[in-house]
């Protein structure tokens, strides 16, 4: 057993802190801080339940979750267009899998507050000036400038405004019908026109569409009642609990429940260079009652994935702890199965999901970086059929991509000699459009395949 200290939602400071952001000006931060600790929370405390609740459902195979947006969401980028292109790429996947797996998806989104990013260096190097890196636009400023690039605390004000003001544009596009079930064909199909889908690709999901709201008609017909709960689609909201002032700031008590909650996001997840045991994240993630993602490596050993659920989940709560694995196409067999086998022996309630984004970097011999499309989808099947020789489900995957037609990732229509028509990360590179919607289709023949083996529960 762990040794325990006593919580607070500021006794992070005590740890020691991985990707620790160098402000310059103590008394601004903290001005900031209070500041934040006043302004309403941008999500509820029944929200982050709710979520708990389908996530416990996903770790009994009864959902599946889909989780994706951006690397690092700009706050330029808080334009209705582009946050409703995200939704519209989350809704036609998860239609997508609904239909092959049969089963009810959980949408998330890497929207709303992902505007901090880790980097592997602190520092960046250009024709012989070193500056700050970029760690995103809740911290410092993408242009090569000094003065773009010092840590600047009002950002996470501006941060804060931008991420209400998306999830309130969210929350109105849902209420509004945007996403209802009834009418999948009204999901503003204009990517139809576009001269670079497939029409294989455009027919199947038309298909898959109108099979959906066949099914849901007869559904009703039988029923003689509205079936009201698929009358609205939920998203909820999710990014890496990077920048601890941030996070801490609108981590409080609400009214009538228990422990504290972070109110920054629904899902606040712990990135790979952070999930030091005795690191400040871990130590803020620990006390709150959100459901926490934790991001694995292949140098993640069991014994500290076994640490990390008793530190973060000592009671082995339902719903609370979602295993992001990022392994690579290349080391997802050898890495991926002690893991699994650890927390089976361990007896502890986890959902295990897939990114298959970051451990498939590459750089072109022109310096950009990419990712493959092919790597991405075979570090997924790879994934799957980890967890069915061992007997667990894989629950969900975890992609960085948007709903533009951006030239970023190889494969799926595009060359190495594409990726300058549209390169437009700040970051990493992401899936587009046809790349993401492409994707759904594989996973949902795989999950449709492993369904009618057997090898998963209906």
């Amino acid at each position: 057993m762990i040794p325990v200290e006593p919580w607070s939602p500021s006794s992070w400071q005590t740890k020691p802190e991985a990707q620790q952001i160098a402000y310059d000006d103590p008394a601004a931060v903290e001005a900031v801080v209070r500041k934040l600790r006043g302004l309403p929370p941008l999500v509820t405390s029944w929200e982050i339940e709710r979520l708990k609740r389908l996530l416990a459902e996903a770790q009994q195979g009864k959902r599946f979750l889909l989780q994706g947006g951006d690397c690092a969401e700009a706050i330029d980028d808080c334009q209705p267009a582009v946050i409703v292109n995200k939704l519209k790429i989350l809704l036609q996947m998860s239609l997508v899998l609904i239909h092959g797996g049969k089963r009810p998806i959980i949408r998330v989104g890497r929207f709303a507050g992902q505007y901090a990013k880790p980097r592997s260096s602190p520092t960046e190097t250009k024709q012989g000036l070193t500056l700050p890196s970029y760690f995103g636009d809740l911290v410092n400023r993408p242009e090569f400038e000094a003065s773009a690039r010092r840590a600047d605390p009002n950002l996470m004000l501006t941060g804060y405004t931008h991420a209400a003001m998306t999830l309130n544009f969210i929350r109105s596009l849902s209420a509004g019908g945007f996403a209802d079930l009834h009418h999948p064909e009204y999901w503003d199909l204009s990517f139809f026109e576009r001269a670079e889908l497939p029409a294989e690709l455009r027919d199947e999901y038309q298909s898959t569409s109108e099979k959906l709201a066949e099914a849901l008609r007869f559904m009703e017909a039988l029923g003689e009642r509205p079936v009201d709960d698929l009358s609205r689609v939920e998203f909820y909201s999710s990014h890496e609990g990077l920048n601890l002032h941030y996070e801490s700031a609108q981590t409080r008590q609400v009214p009538r429940r228990s422990g504290h909650y972070l109110l920054t996001t629904h899902l606040p997840w712990i990135g790979e260079r952070t999930r030091d045991l005795d690191g400040a994240h871990v130590e803020l993630f620990r006390g709150v009652e959100n459901p926490v993602g934790i991001k694995l490596g292949p140098s993640a050993t069991p014994d500290d994935v076994l640490r990390l659920l008793e530190r973060l989940n000592p009671t082995d709560a339902a719903g609370k702890i979602v295993l992001v694995t990022r392994m690579g196409a290349a080391k997802v067999e050898r890495a991926l199965p002690p893991l699994v086998e650890g927390v089976m022996r361990g007896g502890r309630r986890v959902l295990w999901v897939c990114d298959p984004m970051h451990g498939n970097m590459m750089v072109t011999p022109g310096g950009l970086k990419t990712r493959s499309f092919d790597d991405i989808l075979r570090e997924i099947e790879c994934s799957f059929e980890v967890h069915a020789s061992l007997g667990t489900q894989l629950g969900g995957v975890h992609f960085e991509l948007t709903g533009d037609d951006v030239t970023e990732c190889i494969g799926g229509g595009l060359t190495e000699a594409d990726l300058d028509r549209n390169y437009l990360t700040a970051c990493d590179p992401r899936l587009n459009y046809r790349q993401a919607l492409e994707m759904s289709f594989r996973i949902a023949r795989r999950m449709a395949a492993m369904r009618r083996s057997g090898s998963v529960s209906p």
